[in-house]
């Protein structure tokens, strides 16, 4: 008799297990810790054994090489392998260190004092910081910081997914500003600057902000890059200028000269330069382009007349 496997919603079928590393990730660690393990173990001992060789026989010094360089490849081997795991405790480091330091607050608390102290002692850590808005506000800044790390990496993981390879990035630390918060992230390789600036806007959804800016935080590595999110505008409030509180009210009048406006132009006054065109044969008598007032000047007897011949 076969017994049915548990469904999840939608038909997707659970076989009770959770996935902490992909198997993919699993398989990569496997491997680059059994090459470690033998780079190492060979490097290391071939090393020990060409300095013991100095000291003693040859043959003694080759088994103190094996002995010097098999530990040592499989400390190697151990933080190869156990590197996705560092990586992932990397992730949740602030919260696991916040969760033991209240979990140890609370039992030290429970167990030292009686239990109307402890509910009085929790009220005055949790309520004054959510009552003072200046505690508050920090409160609320220093958990987006935690939640926009998370929610990065989501980013990036989809990213990685799309593009069909690279590794996730080292996202570093993340602290509040003004506007939201600023997050310095290292890649690896599968991404780089080009690429994230052409999806800030899928990032901006993803952290629930505004928009998202990013730019290399070092100017002389790639890789190292400095995220700026932002939730809101600081620069909406009315600010009053300090130069009124200056002025008096017994302070006089200045009487200040109008200036003259213009408004026509009067054509006699304008300088304008004399043009002259060339004629074909001999050079054309220099005749005033226009008079004193503003007219033409009257045709004399000196004036070149146009050759007919010229456009025919």
């Amino acid at each position: 008799m076969s017994k049915s496997s548990p469904r999840r919603p939608f038909g997707r079928k659970s076989n009770g297990t959770i996935t902490v590393i992909e198997a993919k990730v699993h398989r990569s660690s496997a491997r680059n810790a059994r090459l470690a393990f033998i780079l190492t173990a060979v490097i290391v001992g071939l090393l020990a054994a060409v300095v013991a060789v100095s000291y003693m026989h040859p043959i003694l010094a080759l088994f103190v090489g094996v002995l010097v360089g098999v530990p040592l490849g499989g400390l190697v081997w151990v933080l190869v392998r156990i590197w996705p795991v560092l990586r992932l405790l990397w992730w949740w480091t602030p919260e696991i260190g916040i969760t033991t330091l209240l979990g140890a607050g609370w039992v030290q608390l429970a167990n030292h004092t009686p239990a109307l102290v402890t509910l009085a002692v929790v009220a005055l850590v949790v309520g004054v910081p959510a009552a003072v808005p200046v505690s508050r506000h920090q409160v609320v800044a220093w958990t987006w910081c935690l939640i926009v790390r998370h929610r990065l990496r989501v980013c990036f993981a989809q990213f990685i997914i799309a593009n069909q390879s690279g590794s996730l990035p080292l996202i570093l630390w993340a602290k509040p500003t003004p506007v939201g918060e600023r997050v310095w992230v290292y890649l690896r390789p599968g991404l780089s600057l080009a690429d994230l600036e052409g999806r800030l806007d899928r990032i901006a959804v993803a952290c629930h902000a505004s928009t998202v800016l990013v730019e290399r935080a070092s100017d002389g590595n790639a890789a190292y890059l400095r995220f700026d999110i932002k939730r809101r505008e600081v620069l909406t409030a009315t600010v009053g200028s300090p130069l009124v509180d200056v002025i008096t009210g017994d302070a006089p009048a200045t009487d200040r000269p109008q200036p003259v406006v213009p408004t026509a132009l009067d054509l006699p006054d304008v300088d304008a330069p004399t043009i002259t065109l060339p004629s074909q044969g001999k050079p054309a008598a220099k005749t005033p382009a226009t008079t004193a007032n503003g007219s033409k000047p009257a045709a004399t007897s000196s004036a070149v007349e146009d050759d007919v011949s010229d456009w025919i």
